[in-house]
């Protein structure tokens, strides 16, 4: 266990830390899971880098990084969702784009082809986890707004950019 899966770990950990401070009913409860939720974004940016530099990359960290941000993004939107601020549409988009670019990569997989996470994910990624913060900071409509757009734009155009570039994995003439 090196230190980027370590901290793939401790973000794994942090997510029911953060969840319980959401639905804690003690002053100041969202701004504590909003620190949470810093710390574990920002884990995931520090994760990459040491496994990239350091020559820590595992096939441990290739699969539980991914999953790690998948979950700490997903419950954060589900508790959106279920305080009425996300439209349960624009999480499935969400959900739905994840399963697909999952799927095409289990494809390639299969064929001997590794797809490399995207600009547009990575993008996709921090454009998502900031909006989540914005949204943990400020209760405002427009801005709940504003954010769904933003996160729906880059999940979309993110989503479409790994079908389109990789559209020779799969065989669409023999479906």
């Amino acid at each position: 266990m090196n230190t980027a899966n370590k901290l793939t770990m401790l973000r794994v950990i942090l997510i029911p830390v953060f969840l319980v401070l959401l639905y804690l009913p003690i002053p100041f409860h969202r701004v504590f899971a909003l620190v949470i939720f810093i710390l574990a974004s920002v884990t995931d940016f520090i994760d990459g880098y040491i496994a990239r530099h350091y020559n820590q990359v595992t096939d441990f960290g290739k699969f539980m990084d991914p999953l790690a941000d998948k979950l700490l993004v997903m419950s954060a939107l589900l508790w959106f969702v279920e305080a009425g601020r996300l439209p349960a549409w624009a999480m499935l988009v969400v959900v739905a784009r994840e399963f697909a670019v999952t799927a095409l990569r289990l494809i390639a997989v299969e064929r001997g082809r590794v797809i490399a996470a995207a600009w547009s994910g990575k993008i996709k990624t921090a454009s998502t986890m900031v909006c989540i913060c914005l949204m943990l900071v400020f209760a405002r409509p427009w801005l709940d707004v504003l954010c769904t757009v933003v996160i729906l734009a880059t999940t979309v155009y993110s989503g479409v950019e790994y079908f389109v570039k990789n559209r020779d994995v799969i065989d669409w003439k023999n479906m």
